[in-house]
């Protein structure tokens, strides 16, 4: 029994000094060590994955950041973290984040080559491609429906560069509109002041899903992108905090835990007016929860 407990303690000091180090050499964990608290950005309306609830961030992306913060405090031995909450928008969330403001962004901000210059990703947590959303009775459908309309995103995201590339190299004189978040850019669309609003499919169906009369929108068929990666979004140059962050991330998708979250947020009623995505999980990204290493950038 001796040597059992010997062993015990040898193995608690040496995780201990692991722990250490990797705090040491994390300047994002050690302020977290040193305040005892983390800062989590989030959105205050894009459900489901971050928006707000009687004013309390909630969503897809919340619960995984509040499980993979769970299991840091764990892994760690970092004892009860305050987290605290910052509102981001698509124009100030890189900015926030890079400046130390914010530890990790839990949103629907998209992993691409020039935004990792900028942030470092996790692991993704979802794919989505750029569709429009129009009027049903529009009878739009196709990208080439959109020729010689006005088409409206919104400020800060990779869905603008993706509507003017579109507009560059098909000729289709359209004429892009900026809004400042998701939902004026859909209300433009509803009182007929754009005829399409170009943005994150799972977000469109968001959008629609919330409106008096869904049926009164289509989401196109064409796409302005193929799938890409939602991940959350750190400081750049602090590997250690990113590597610690997939670690959990991967034992959130290696268990049943995700798949309690995904069908939670995409496939049961949502608060607060208990609409349904009725979104079935997708067969990449199920591999990409089954086998999260084959997905780095």
């Amino acid at each position: 029994m001796k040597w059992l407990v010997a062993l015990l303690m040898t193995s608690a000091v040496w995780q201990g000094a692991a722990a250490g180090e990797e705090i040491a050499s994390s300047p994002t964990l050690s302020r977290i060590v040193s305040t005892g608290e983390i800062t989590i950005g989030h959105r205050t309306s894009e459900a489901p994955f971050s928006y707000l609830v009687n004013d309390q961030p909630t969503g897809y992306a919340i619960d995984l950041c509040l499980n993979v913060i769970e299991g840091l405090e764990e892994t760690l031995g970092l004892g009860d973290l305050k987290v605290n909450y910052v509102p981001v928008t698509p124009a100030n969330r890189f900015i926030l984040v890079r400046n130390g403001e914010v530890d990790i962004e839990c949103g629907v901000t998209t992993n691409t080559p020039e935004r990792r210059r900028q942030a470092a990703f996790s692991y993704p947590h979802f794919l989505t491609a750029t569709r429009y959303v129009s009027l049903a009775e529009q009878h739009m459908d196709s990208l080439q429906d959109l020729a010689g309309r006005s088409v409206v995103s919104t400020t800060g995201t990779i869905n603008i560069a993706q509507l003017n590339e579109l507009n560059r190299t098909e000729g289709l004189a359209i004429s892009v509109m900026l809004s400042r978040n998701h939902e004026e850019a859909f209300d433009m669309v509803a009182s007929g002041q754009a005829s399409a609003f170009v943005m994150d499919e799972v977000l469109l169906a968001g959008l629609v899903s919330s409106a008096v009369d869904p049926a009164a929108f289509h989401i196109s068929q064409a796409t302005l992108s193929s799938a890409e990666p939602y991940g959350l979004m750190m400081p750049p140059d602090d590997p250690v905090f990113v590597e610690l962050v997939n670690k959990e991330l991967r034992n959130i998708y290696q268990s049943e835990t995700i798949h309690t979250l995904y069908e939670k947020w995409f496939l049961q009623p949502l608060p607060p007016d208990n609409r349904v995505l009725n979104l079935p999980l997708a067969p990449a990204l199920a591999a990409i929860f089954a086998n999260p290493e084959q997905y780095i950038e």
